[in-house]
């Protein structure tokens, strides 16, 4: 497949696109839908939104693993989870897949100058083939002094944990900032070489503790934050192992979630500040002719949805789903795309995109064409996976969504399926799997979950 760019190159003239397109990947932590661009009337993201109107917001993203490491695994890897083998937070990411070729490595390998500062890999992770600069991520602890006011609260699980600190540091004193000002420098100093760049951005928030200025909670009361409004009964059809907590137990209050909410959005607010910084240099150094900018989390987030969950870890559509948008050079701006695309998709679609080959061992689908005709035909099915901790042993919930319904399969020998029509129940509150007039549905979409993403791929990519 020809990339969007060599067409570029072909309609305008190769001496007016002689340098390879550069790369700028965006990366927040935790972070679900709520953004202006999205359609959140409360969230404010006015750089999230300013970059979107430059480029092609993708509606239905969805990760293959909802926890941070596993995720960052397989679209770091263009791997399916079930081939890298990473499963938990703890598995270090070249653990089973040492000669793995990682996205930035495989640029690196290909002329670019490729860097990173803060969160890529998972926290702690440094993948040395990847990057020929790579600045840590730094995790801030506010000492007393630095703290405004701190609430929440912090559990064994980390499921149940909302711990929240308001800080009167100003944007300078946070990593995130000194993650935007790291790559806006090295994105400079590299455009004093000869070389294209591979440039990664990586925020810590909102992860949670949900750190950020005094100035950005100001801006949510938590008294006026909204909770999510369901149907108490839906939960009665929710199979046990699809919860990430126990319906019995005491749930936690409004007040407290309400809290937490604030918080939570206090970061994204706070966060699209730094995107900001990142945007002003693009536009400084007058980079958009010849940058693909790509931005992303690493999964969703629930805020107390199916009567409270919170954190990600599940496969419904808070947690799954996550914001994807793609700013590409002679792509179309400020448009939307409501076909399924997969985080494993990312790096095939960069690699296609600048012109290069992409790898056969890829487990995803370069999505270049919807850059241009962002409604045309595409995938059959996205799919998405989670181990749930359970005794003896955890079980697999895998997850495959089309155009119109969410189908989950929990491991053989355990009771419970779900099935959604997600184009008159997009929240997932009636589960339709055991009900008979939908019967045909269940075995048909059992039959494409068993068949793989394989089978699922467009028929004309």
């Amino acid at each position: 497949m020809k990339s969007l760019f060599a067409l570029l190159a072909v309609l305008m003239g190769a001496a007016s696109l002689t340098a390879q397109p550069n790369v700028l990947l965006i990366i927040s932590d935790d972070l679900n839908n709520r953004l202006g661009c999205y359609g959140d009337t409360v969230v404010k993201t006015p750089n999230i939104d300013r970059l979107a109107a430059r480029g092609v917001r993708f509606d239905r993203a969805y990760c293959q693993y909802p926890v941070c490491n596993p995720s960052r695994s397989s679209f770091l890897s263009g791997l399916r989870p079930d081939t890298t083998g990473v499963m938990r937070n703890k598995t270090s990411t070249r653990d089973n897949m040492p000669d793995a070729v990682m996205l930035p490595q495989f640029f690196r390998e290909h002329g670019y100058r490729s860097f990173a500062s803060g969160k890529i890999f998972h926290t702690g992770v440094s993948d040395a083939p990847s990057w020929d600069t790579d600045i840590a991520e730094v995790i801030l602890t506010p000492t007393k002094e630095q703290r405004v006011e701190k609430g929440g609260k912090t559990a064994e699980d980390a499921r149940k944990s909302f711990e929240w600190i308001k800080v009167n540091l100003t944007a300078d004193q946070l990593p995130d900032h000194q993650v935007a000002l790291d790559v806006v420098r090295l994105i400079e100093e590299s455009l004093k070489g000869e070389k294209p760049f591979f440039a990664a951005a990586g925020f810590r928030r909102p992860h949670l503790p949900y750190i950020a200025p005094s100035k950005n909670f100001d801006m949510y009361p938590a008294e006026a934050m909204p909770l999510p409004d369901e149907p108490r009964k839906h939960l009665a059809d929710i199979p046990p192992l699809a919860l990430m907590y126990d319906p019995a137990s005491t749930p936690n209050s409004h007040k407290d979630q309400r809290a937490a909410m604030s918080a939570y959005f206090a970061c994204i607010t706070f966060m699209d500040a730094q995107v900001g910084v990142l945007l002003d240099a693009m536009d400084r150094n007058k980079l958009w002719d010849n940058t693909i900018v790509v931005f992303m989390s690493d999964h969703g987030y629930h805020l107390g949805e199916h009567g409270g969950m919170w954190h990600k870890g599940s496969v419904m559509e808070e947690s799954s789903r996550a914001p994807l948008i793609v700013a590409a050079p002679g792509g179309q701006r400020g448009v939307a795309s409501s076909r399924l695309v997969e985080y494993v998709d990312i790096y095939p679609t960069l690699v296609d995109f600048c012109g290069l080959k992409v790898p056969d061992i890829l487990e995803g689908t370069s999505f270049v064409p919807l850059l241009n005709v962002p409604e045309r035909e595409w995938k059959r099915a996205a799919f998405c996976q989670v181990l749930m901790p359970t005794k003896p042993t955890d079980v697999m919930g895998r997850s495959l969504r089309t155009e119109r319904w969410h189908y989950i399969e929990w491991a053989e020998g355990q009771e419970g399926t779900q099935l959604y029509d997600t184009t008159n129940d997009l929240h997932e509150y009636v589960n339709l799997a055991h009900d008979p007039k939908h019967a045909d549905t269940v075995r048909e979409l059992s039959v494409i979950l068993k068949a793989g993403w394989k089978a699922s791929q467009p028929t004309q990519p």
